[in-house]
């Protein structure tokens, strides 16, 4: 599943450990999620499109 998280993170110029803080997550979480390498559940795509004010759409792609 691709995302746009990284693009998102870049346009407000937030770290990912500011993002993670704010949807209460890990640093990691947000680094595995930006690399494809964790599909979030459908509550953490929840929080991280009310957090960027995008719908889940917007931000994640199936492949």
């Amino acid at each position: 599943m691709k995302n746009n998280i990284r693009v998102e993170r870049a346009i407000l110029r937030i770290s990912q450990q500011d993002l993670a803080n704010a949807i209460g997550v890990s640093r990691q979480t947000i680094f595995a999620i930006e690399n494809e390498k964790f599909i979030p559940s459908t509550e953490l795509a929840l929080k991280l499109s009310a957090y960027f004010g995008k719908s889940v759409n917007d931000l994640f792609q199936l492949d």
